[in-house]
């Protein structure tokens, strides 16, 4: 899916509150890393790059996403698809 520059803020609030309502922290920081998800005592946590582009944070939220599980959710078409596709490889 092409995703529009301009949509990838929307995007990016989009796939946050998808986390929030499943249960996940989301942390942005610095440093030598590119993130992903992780359980941090009990708690669901995603932490990203700070530093990263809108492109590279939408990859890493919607890997985190998806290894948490959104099948039983429902979620628009259109962020389904975004989940879907994306991969830590692009």
């Amino acid at each position: 899916m092409k995703i529009k520059e301009k949509e990838f803020e929307s995007i990016l609030q989009e796939l946050k509150e998808i986390a929030t309502q499943m249960g996940a922290k989301i942390r942005f920081e610095r440093g030598d890393f590119k993130g992903g998800y992780c359980i941090l005592k009990d708690s669901k946590v995603i932490v990203i790059n700070k530093l990263s582009n809108l492109q590279r944070k939408i990859i890493i939220l919607s890997a985190a996403l998806k290894e948490l599980g959104t099948e039983e959710i429902y979620l628009p078409p259109k962020i389904r698809e975004i989940i879907e596709e994306m991969d830590e490889t692009k």
